[in-house]
């Protein structure tokens, strides 16, 4: 099956040659923030921020790269890494480790000449204090902290200062808390003399490559996901400013709006003649008519996933399994025309994979004596064609909707057994 990540709130490059999606918004000129999450699976805090900012933020002056699925199987199973903490294999990786291409594809981005400074997000345990407090708040700890591997860059660097701006991201986003024991502090791991685990971390990679290179590590212990959305956003908004790139985003910047905003899960267009909205799925729906093989899914939210499971095929956003679908295996039919619909007895044309609303009752018109047209949930014993008919919410069976709140059905369309595409429809 085939994995395709469609952002469509702002326009920017969605690159999908590499293991991983990357979306660039550019303008015409520099610096470049490359910002990384999820490297480690099990830390929602990073991939989430980086799903809002890849949603929600227009860039209007330098460069924005954002990954938000960095280690995609990883964050569907919620483990740190299923083949082994990615954020060890930096230094030296085996050439036959599952991680491997991964690791090269996020190395040369990295190295891109382009790339002017890198955040690689973490959710980390505890609040990291520099003297010991108790089990929780203390100098092991890595929650709250902007990690640096070591002061200064070995050499000139416009971004080189690392303990300074790391420092200057800390007074600035400690402005802003939620509770005061939130508190951000810099953490040096003095990598080259004291660390040789973090030796081989993606930032100490770049660093050792002459690129500014920060995590941004949350507390695993905040209580919430958007606490940790929050502060992330907070502190990449703060790099951004230091480096000069100027942007917008459509929301303001707040506890509550994040939440709300983390509850939107989009929609999934399969095979480009199938869709679903995803955010009252039921948990699973049954004879989703798909292909043998070669499955497309194309999903509006950047940690839209999909998982064959024991013949199932499960969706996600991020970590989040947001439903299953059974398959019916069926071939594919071409039907290129628009699909006339008339909703509230107002005549409209509809396409494949699209969906309409209605308040009292719709009617698919069909001359067509090649296409069927089948309603999910309607049942009228002897017609196999149910176009040309006025169907209201009454007439439809709610155990077959594919929401929770039994207001949105199939139509499916078929030229004798081929399937050929499907609206949705909601009643409001």
């Amino acid at each position: 099956m085939r994995l395709i990540f469609l952002l469509l709130t702002f326009p920017f490059i969605v690159l999908h040659a590499l293991s991983f999606s990357i979306v660039k918004k550019e303008t015409d000129q520099t610096p470049t923030l490359l910002v990384i999450g999820g490297i480690h699976g099990n830390e929602p805090g990073s991939y989430f921020a980086t799903a809002l900012l890849a949603q929600y933020y227009t860039i209007t002056k330098g460069n924005l790269w954002v990954i938000p699925n960095l280690n995609r199987e990883s964050i569907q199973h919620d483990s740190r890494g299923i083949h082994g903490d990615m954020n060890r294999k930096f230094a030296e990786i085996s050439s036959n480790d599952p991680d491997i291409k991964i690791v090269n594809d996020i190395k040369q981005i990295i190295t891109d000449p382009k790339v002017g400074l890198i955040l690689n997000l973490h959710d980390g345990h505890g609040f990291y204090r520099k003297e010991y407090e108790n089990t929780i708040f203390n100098p092991t700890a890595w929650g709250q902290t902007c990690v640096i591997d070591q002061g200064s860059l070995d050499t000139e660097h416009p971004y080189g200062k690392l303990d300074e701006i790391a420092s200057q991201v800390r007074l600035e986003v400690n402005n802003g808390l939620i509770e005061n024991h939130h508190l951000f502090d810099v953490r040096n791991t003095n990598t080259r003399f004291d660390d040789e685990e973090m030796k081989h971390s993606l930032t100490y990679f770049a660093i050792t490559h002459n690129k500014p290179a920060f995590a941004i590590e949350t507390s695993k212990n905040l209580p919430t996901l958007h606490q940790k959305v929050f502060y992330q956003l907070r502190a990449i908004e703060c790099y951004m400013k230091i480096m000069g790139i100027q942007f917008e985003r459509s929301f303001e910047l707040n506890p509550d709006t994040v939440q709300s905003l983390l509850a939107l899960h989009g929609n999934v267009i399969i095979n480009n003649n199938f869709y679903l909205t995803l955010e009252d799925l039921k948990n699973s729906l049954s004879l989703i008519p798909l292909q043998s093989n070669q499955n497309e899914f194309k999903f509006s939210h950047p940690l839209g996933s999909v998982q064959k499971n024991k013949g199932m095929y499960d969706l996600f956003i991020g970590h989040k399994k947001i439903g299953s679908l059974l398959p019916n295996y069926c071939e594919k039919g071409l039907y290129s025309e628009k699909i006339t619909v008339i909703a509230d007895g107002e005549q409209k044309k509809v396409t494949f994979a699209t969906d309409f609303f209605v308040t009292a009752d719709f009617k698919i018109v069909n001359n067509d004596p090649n296409m069927r047209v089948n309603i999910i949930g309607y049942t009228q014993r002897g017609i196999s064609d149910e176009s040309n008919r006025k169907i209201s919410l009454k007439d439809l069976d709610s155990k077959y909707s594919v929401d929770r709140s039994s207001k949105s059905y199939r139509i499916e369309f078929y030229c004798k057994k081929h399937f050929c595409g499907m609206i949705l429809v909601h009643f409001k």
